[in-house]
């Protein structure tokens, strides 16, 4: 059971590391543009906002991954509750889908790693 508590871990990690990609380099660009439907106008003046989002999920799996790598479940069980919380709550404010993408895949790890 913990291997796979693990690997869900290091998959929440590696969504955390692909959100920061997208807040920090890529909003401002037309990949970010077209993935949250925003215009360049938009985009552009919100780019420092999403840019300070993306540094905290960059936090975040930096969290995990010292979890990961010192093999203490209090570490992880910590970053995966400050994930489903963020995840929580920016499902209720900002998009809906925050809730499955995030939220939901940290719940998951955090249950497994809980209960291994």
């Amino acid at each position: 059971m913990t291997l796979f508590a693990n690997i869900l871990v290091v998959l929440v990690a590696i969504l955390h590391a692909g959100f920061l990609a997208l807040e920090m380099f890529f909003w401002d660009h037309p990949f970010g543009r077209k993935r949250f439907k925003m215009t360049p106008e938009y985009s552009k003046a919100s780019a420092s906002l999403a840019a300070n989002q993306g540094l905290y999920n960059g936090f975040l799996a930096a969290g995990l991954v010292w979890g990961l790598v010192t093999g203490d479940a209090s570490i992880k069980i910590f970053f995966l509750v400050c994930v489903v919380i963020a995840g929580i709550f920016g499902g209720l404010t900002a998009r809906r889908t925050i809730l499955y993408v995030q939220a939901l895949p940290g719940l998951l790890a955090l249950l497994a790693v809980y209960f291994s």
